[in-house]
């Protein structure tokens, strides 16, 4: 009599596990159904704003954005390419410094729009870039500082000049660094 007891303890035990297995394998695959549609919804907004973006900081060039596997949308990976004006190449890797900085940049700047933050940081984004690339990233940097607070670390005079504020880090003959802080412009009322 024992023995049939844990029979039927044992089936109990094995059905509960298998029901708990298919609950579990049910939520797996909704939740992987959901991030599939988040991903996919967001990968369509950089992409149009990639393409866009890209046009404005090189115009006449091309840039898209690329799925490596657009079947398996939760495996997949995203290929940048880029095609400045008058250049027949597209992989990053052949673009010189300057065009790859502001390819990538271009590409945060996409992100950005597509879904929006209240505030970014960005860290001497624009260091790699020429006098005419600087003064198009830097328009960028206005359109997105209408809707969201900028902390850009740089050592760039033009970058610094479109600023509301400066803050900066020095240190004294007696090694001791203090944070000096320079307002530059009012804020605008709201």
């Amino acid at each position: 009599m024992l023995s049939r007891r844990n029979d039927r303890s044992d089936r109990s035990w094995s059905s509960a596990v298998s029901q708990t297995r298919r609950d579990l394998l049910l939520v797996v695959k909704e939740v992987d159904d959901r991030v599939e549609q988040v991903f996919a919804s967001a990968y369509e907004d950089v992409a149009r704003e990639f393409s866009q973006i890209f046009e404005r900081v090189f115009p006449g060039g091309e840039g898209r954005l690329l799925l490596t596997d657009p079947a398996d949308m939760l495996t997949t990976g995203v290929e940048v390419e880029a095609r400045p004006p008058g250049k027949k190449v597209k992989r990053l890797s052949l673009l010189s410094g300057g065009e790859r900085s502001l390819t990538a940049v271009a590409f945060l700047i996409s992100i950005f729009k597509a879904r929006p933050s209240p505030f970014y940081v960005m860290d001497e984004v624009e260091a790699a870039l020429d006098d005419t690339n600087t003064q198009r990233l830097l328009t960028l940097f206005e359109e997105l500082r209408q809707s969201s607070q900028l902390i850009v670390i740089t050592h760039q005079k033009r970058t610094m000049e479109i600023a509301d504020a400066l803050y900066g880090v020095s240190m004294r003959g007696d090694g001791v660094t203090q944070v000096v802080s320079q307002r530059l412009r009012e804020r605008e009322p709201a």
